[in-house]
């Protein structure tokens, strides 16, 4: 192990040698000059999140919420999995209860594909439903916000939505039926955002489609569901909110971001950090550092499962509204261009790499590279993961928050890098031209990226420890 943890330090030393050359290097975030060079930056953000209810049980007041709506003909989106899982009795049993008529859609894929998503949109379409309810986790969620709005924009074309430069990014202009979100999972967040990720099978990437329009009416956050999740589906989804809070609150200044939207309707749902996104993504990582670790290896830990599930939601609201960048940018070809990894713990019969894994194992490498821009937060970020930054030098900002990571994830019995889920060096272009069409994120990353330099943040993901 000592070999592989000196190629990485070598590796993530370069990296930082490199960021040093900025000859706009500070020790705040120092990239506005050179953003302003595609039109004017940006001077305002908006906050945008789904109505949230917390609480253990409030799951049996779903059916009361959709005759309040005035619901006569309700979509439940679920997966295989959770059809027979408490969660979903008890989603079904407040609905019958209430008299509610409801068809159950329960083919939902997990990490799902633009197939999935347009088969869920049929589903939808032929229903003719005035309200839905999305029972599971991002996968679930993240399919029924997609037949959603294709089933209130029948005319509309799959592309139509979907993120640019894969798809049109057009805005979303027509009003959507009610959405209720239950999670299961403590992770994605999905709840409180109007973005909704897919596996783009013909580039072999992940992209997705975000727009204010799409969040959910309401999300119903029941600890109690977290409590049927096992032990790498808890870890995974857990990484997914530490990865929501550290990249939001790194993320790109909303006053740096460019262009300016000509009118309101253009300002993207993710616009970079913010007053508002700082404080809940601070909130999130605080938990996570408290109640991760418990909450993976004690299932029966109520407390720590329930905390984690708010770390969601509260992540969710932060990066719904600032965004992600590097880590889940370079996340997506990691997810797309899977080979015959399958996670301990997901029950499905194809190869998959975990969302919140694809995210987690970059992050050493990504947050070293983007410390030079704002190595006051790379080192808040540590400290709140518990490192001691009493005698830290602002230069080693990134490598201290990235050492406090490695840590974290070798504590947590996490893959050794990519490596360990079968990708190698001649991977490495792949994985680059797979990043490069996820502008939406990458370019929230406070330090502009070359190809080089992401070559070099995959070859150094390829091993952690």
């Amino acid at each position: 192990m000592a070999g592989g943890r000196e190629r990485v330090a070598y590796l993530l030393k370069q990296l930082h040698r490199a960021s040093c050359m900025c000859p706009s290097h500070s020790h705040t975030y120092s990239q506005g000059t050179e953003s302003t060079a595609v039109g004017k930056t940006d001077y305002a953000f908006e906050m945008a999140v789904s109505n949230l209810r917390y609480g253990e049980g409030v799951t049996k007041e779903v059916g009361m919420d959709l005759q309040n709506m005035g619901a006569r003909k309700v979509c439940v989106m679920t997966d295989k999995n959770l059809c027979q899982l408490p969660p979903m009795k008890a989603v079904l049993d407040s609905l019958t209860k209430n008299g509610i008529t409801f068809k159950i859609y329960d083919n939902v894929r997990v990490e799902p594909t633009d197939q999935s998503f347009l088969d869920a949109i049929e589903f939808a379409k032929k229903g003719e439903f005035d309200s839905y309810v999305a029972v599971g986790g991002g996968s679930v969620i993240d399919t029924c916000k997609c037949a959603d709005l294709y089933a209130s924009s029948p005319e509309s074309k799959f592309l139509d939505y979907v993120n640019a430069p894969i798809g049109k990014g057009k805005p979303v202009k027509v009003t959507l039926k009610p959405l209720i979100a239950v999670p299961t999972t403590a992770g994605t967040g999905s709840e409180t955002t109007g973005v909704a990720i897919f596996d783009y099978k013909e580039l072999k990437v992940k992209t997705g489609i975000a727009s204010r329009a799409i969040k959910p009416t309401l999300g119903l956050v029941d600890p109690l569901h977290t409590l049927h999740m096992p032990e790498r589906v808890t870890a995974n989804s857990g990484f997914d909110v530490l990865c929501h809070a550290l990249e939001s609150y790194t993320a790109l200044p909303y006053n740096k971001r460019s262009p300016c939207p000509t009118n309101p309707e253009n300002r993207p749902a993710y616009q970079g950090s913010n007053p508002i996104s700082d404080v809940w993504a601070i909130h999130a990582l605080q938990i996570v550092a408290k109640y991760l670790k418990r909450a993976i290896r004690d299932p029966e830990d109520r407390e720590a499962r329930a905390n984690m599930h708010l770390a969601s939601a509260f992540a969710g609201i932060g990066f719904g509204n600032a965004g992600v960048h590097l880590c889940h940018g370079m996340s997506y070809p990691i997810s797309g261009l899977v080979k015959n990894y399958k996670a301990k713990d997901y029950h499905v019969d194809h190869s998959l790499v975990p969302h919140g894994l694809s995210v987690v194992l970059t992050s050493p490498a990504v947050f070293t590279f983007t410390a030079p821009m704002c190595p006051e937060r790379h080192l808040e970020a540590a400290q709140m993961m518990g490192a001691n930054i009493n005698s830290a030098r602002m230069k080693d900002a990134g490598l201290i928050l990235a050492d406090t990571l490695r840590k974290f994830l070798f504590d947590l019995n996490v893959d050794d890098g990519l490596a360990a889920l079968g990708y190698t060096k001649a991977d490495i272009p792949s994985l680059v031209k797979g990043t490069l069409p996820q502008e939406r994120v990458t370019k929230l990353s406070p330090r502009p990226q070359t190809e080089e330099e992401l070559s070099a943040l995959f070859e150094a993901s390829m091993k952690l420890y």
